[in-house]
Order: C-alpha cells, then structure tokens, then sequence
C-alpha cells in the first residue's frame, strides 16, 4: 500500500452498504433522467419542458443526498462517537462542511 492508498481492511464500510443497490438504482434512474434532458435539448424541446426536467433531476439528486447524509449520520458519525470525543467531532465537521456545500448547491 502507498501513503495515499488507505488499506482497504483498515477502512470501515460506508454508511451507505446496507442501501447501496437501492441508492444505484436511484442513480442509475436519475442518470436516464439526464439522458433524457440531452436528448430534449437536441431536439429542441421547448425551454419550459427542459427546466422542468432539469429540475425533477434536481430534486431526486437532493433526495440521495439527503439519504446519504442520513445513513453517514446514522452509522459513521455514531461509530466515530463511540470510540471518541475527538473523532466525533471531526465527523461532526464533515458533516458541517457537507450540508454547508448541499445547501449552497
């Protein structure tokens, strides 16, 4: 292993594994969605349609956020808590760094 390469048995599962096939499928889904969008702006569908397209990819990126907040909270943040104040609050400012840049987006 390298300096930068983190040893994959020294890492802990993402918060995300119990929910990672459902959480692909939602992106698989919204990927088709953005498909779509391209194929509307070849086609030149009216201006209106597209931003309401764009914006229905929008909201169900900003779902899988939200879900993937929840389940880092729920199982990385907990974790860190258990084993020390400290990394527990080093999660805590993840955290806050992560909805910081959710909430200007």
């Amino acid at each position: 292993m390298s300096a930068t390469t983190p040893d994959p048995a020294a890492t802990p599962p993402p918060g995300y594994s119990a929910t990672k096939d459902a959480q692909l499928k939602r992106l698989r889904r919204i990927e088709g969605q953005v498909r779509g969008i391209a194929r509307m702006v070849e086609n030149d569908v009216y201006c209106i349609d597209v931003l309401t397209q764009v914006s229905a990819a929008t909201r169900a990126l900003q779902a899988v956020s939200v879900g993937l907040l929840e389940e880092h909270i729920a199982h990385c943040v907990v974790t860190a808590a258990r084993e020390s104040d400290e990394a527990a609050a080093a999660k805590v400012g993840e955290v806050t760094t992560a909805v910081t840049r959710l909430l200007r987006s």
